[in-house]
Parts: structure tokens; sequence; C-alpha cells
């Protein structure tokens, strides 16, 4: 059995090891082999009753936790068994804090280290207190537009907002003692940024990755932030097609306003704040990307995201304001939410990505539509086959001939060409059972 999130295997003791099992207690706890190898092979220690006994004290003395540690055997020889459990507070290594962090151990620093700190003490960073800030510090419209959101979203009590807007951030649970929490800094303040590098927006659009043609910046408190980055994306950024259903000017969007409001929304709620890094939107000319720093909660996966989940906000005061003035919902929903409006829109399902810290969402608009396909460097006969291809799934050298009246060699180039351009995709087959689809 190799390394995992919960096992690590040493051949032989050093007391640096600690620095492991502070790493397991930080973590979900986990076990550590002295005497295996890193397959999991035993080799034997020759030193194990002595470790039997040093290794209990000398974690007790330098880490301040107890382990239970275990002797096997074995035809192979002994080795030992460290159990370690996870810890509530954190436990430090002389002054050095470690985790486990998938098979690996890390020693957390900087913005990290204050993250973890936090968490162990049941603190989320939009809890945090912020001093020298008061109501007044605030800014009165956003309080007007709040109320007036929340009144009709119906999801708080009516006698509240008219109350102070003292006892509205109360209720809304956004101070401690008499400390507004960055929450409320980020909510209702005019410059957040004042207080938290990085709290705003930026869109572009990329002609491709490394061609920015133009680009904005949206500052101001989250509220503002939401209305104006939703305005500039269909106002600027994204196109949509003018029809007229009698008198009645009708617009149909490249991707659905419902998809992009929510997945601007988990951005903003799940962003990693402490990070110092804007929120970024890529709109290009074929797809829309949103990212965001940020984590998942501990075992989840992007697979997690696509199922119905239980709605665990990075940030749960920013969310619960959010939820309140009718922006989100609170049932972990709003991924498949996202789907589903991409779905009804005729466009193909989103991509979620997550790496380490990195959250995104990918939306790609159908291409396949004879008046995009017609404005890009293809034949017609191109254009007609990959019309063919979305509406029967698959085309064959033989169906291009026939669909365009044309040559077996022209076919075999006008569709090579559509491979190269990532266009179409072959089967993989040789001879008359080959064939092609959409990429």
């Amino acid at each position: 059995m190799s390394e995992t999130q919960n096992i690590e295997y040493k051949s032989s003791w050093r007391d640096e090891y600690l620095k492991w099992i502070c790493g397991f207690a930080n973590a979900n706890g986990g076990v550590i082999f002295i005497g295996k190898d890193d397959a999991g092979k035993v080799v034997g220690i020759s030193d194990a009753k002595k470790l039997m006994e040093e290794i209990p004290n000398k974690v007790k003395d330098t880490l301040g936790i107890l382990v239970d540690v275990n002797l096997h055997k074995s035809k192979q020889g002994g080795f030992v068994e460290i159990v370690v459990e996870p810890y509530p507070y954190p436990v430090n290594y002389k002054g050095q804090y470690h985790i486990r962090s998938g098979s690996t151990k890390q020693e957390l620093k900087g913005a990290a280290l204050n993250k973890f700190l936090l968490q162990k003490k049941g603190k989320r960073w939009d809890g945090v207190p912020v001093p020298k800030v008061s109501v007044k510090d605030l800014k009165q419209e956003t309080f007007e537009f709040f109320r007036k959101r929340a009144l009709k979203s119906q999801r708080i009590d009516e006698d509240s907002l008219t109350d102070s807007n003292e006892h509205l951030i109360e209720n809304l649970q956004l101070k401690e003692s008499e400390y507004l929490n960055r929450a409320a800094i980020l909510l209702f303040h005019s410059s957040p940024e004042k207080f938290v590098t990085g709290a705003y927006i930026k869109i572009g659009y990329f002609q491709s990755d490394d061609d920015l043609k133009f680009q904005d910046e949206i500052h101001g408190n989250l509220f503002e932030q939401i209305e104006k980055a939703m305005d500039l994306l269909f106002t600027k950024y994204i196109k949509a097609e003018i029809s007229y259903e009698g008198i009645n000017r009708v617009e149909k969007f490249e991707y659905p306003k419902e998809a992009v409001r929510e997945a601007l929304m988990n951005a903003i709620a799940h962003k990693d704040y402490s990070g110092g890094v804007p929120i970024q939107i890529s709109v290009y000319s074929d797809k829309v990307i949103f990212w965001n720093e940020g984590q998942l909660p501990d075992n989840w996966t992007v697979k997690t995201l696509l199922e119905k989940h239980a709605s665990r906000p990075y940030n749960p005061d920013i969310a619960n304001a959010l939820f309140r003035s009718g922006y989100i919902e609170s049932w972990g929903r709003g991924t498949i939410k996202i789907i589903k409006e991409c779905k009804q829109a005729g466009i193909p399902e989103p991509v979620f990505s997550y790496d380490s810290s990195d959250i995104s969402v990918e939306f790609r608009k159908d291409i396949y539509n004879e008046k995009y396909l017609q404005s890009l460097d293809l034949n017609e006969r191109q254009v007609k086959a990959l019309l063919f291809t979305k509406d029967k799934g698959k085309i064959t050298n033989r169906q291009y001939q026939t669909l365009n009246n044309c040559s077996r060699n022209t076919a075999s180039n006008d569709l090579s060409e559509l491979v190269d351009k990532e266009f179409l995709k072959p089967s993989g087959q040789k001879g008359a059972g080959a064939f092609y689809t959409l990429k």
C-alpha cells in the first residue's frame, strides 16, 4: 500500500519525524509506520523496544499531545505503529505549524497559517473583527439598497429592515462585541480595499491567452461589484442576438444570465480574500472563465459540486447577507442551477475546475451554428459538415462526400483540416468504420 493522506512510511526513526506527527495532528489524524519502506514493505528495525519508550515521551514533551505507539512483529522483522488523532486546537513543533496535505507534509506560513489558526478557533476569515471602524463609516446608500432587495426576497424579518443600521448589522451577525467584522466591511463599506487587498473584480476580453484586447476593474463594496459586473458583462463583453416577437424586442445572450450571475455569486461567496488576488473573469470569443482563489471543504472534489451537496460557503457571513438579499440560495444548489440553465439555453455544460487554491468555472457557447461558423475561416463544405455532425452525432468520409458532392480526396483533406482546427476529433478506427465527432 502506498502513502496516502493518512499513512506515512519510514524505514527508521528520526526526531524530525515529530514534524510529521504534528502535521497529522493538525489535519485529520493518521498513522506513521517505522520500519517500512516507501512502498509499505516491512524492512524491520533493531531498536524497537527503545523506540516504544522514547517516542511517546518525545511527542508529549515537544508537541504537547499524546499518541498511541504499538509494536508489531512479522517474518520480515518488527515495526512500530504511531497512531495520531486529529486535535481540535493548533499543534506546533518548536513554534512551527505543520499540516498533512495529500501524501505530503507542509509547513504553514503567512496567510495559510492565519487561516489555519482561525479555523482551529472555530472562526472564518470573514468573521474576524476589525477595529476602528463603526457602522457610521459604512455606506448609507448600500444599506438602502440591501433593504429593498431583502424586502423583496422576504428572507429577513420586515421589522429588522425598518430598524437602525446598527441593529441591522447585528441581526445579520456582522458584529462581534463592539467591532464590525470583515464581512461587514466588504459588504457595506464604500472602499473595502482600504482594509482588504485585492477585494475587487477584473474583467478582460482576450483574443487569445496572451492577447488582451481590453479590460475593466470593478471596485466598491460587494453589492456594488455584483451590480456593476453584471451590467458590464451584458453590455460590453457578452453579445446578444436580437429578434422581435411582434413589436417586442427579444435579446438572447450567448450565455444565460442566471448561470453567469450564479457563477459570479459563487466566486464572491467562496473567494479566499486573504490571498490578496482579485476575482478574474476572462472573456473569449467562444468562452467565459470565472476564476477565484479559494479552497473546497475537506474531502470535497469537483464531483461533489456537480451533485446535490450541503451549503458550506467559504465565507458564511458574506453568504448569509447575499442570501438574505435574494442573490443566492442556501442549499448548495448553485452549481446544479448553473448546469441546468446552460442546458436550457442549448449550450454545453460548464466545466468546473479545482486545483489546490484555484477554483474556476468555464462556460462555452454553442459555436456550432451556421452564422458563427460562416464567420470563421471555413469553406461551405466544412460548415455544412459541422452542422450535419451536430445533428447526427458523427460523420464519415463517405457521408461527407455525399453531403457535399465531392471526391474522397477533397473530403479527406477537409476533414483533416477540421481536426487540425479542433472542430472534429477522429474515432481512432481505421477503414470503413472510421468516423468523426465534434471536439
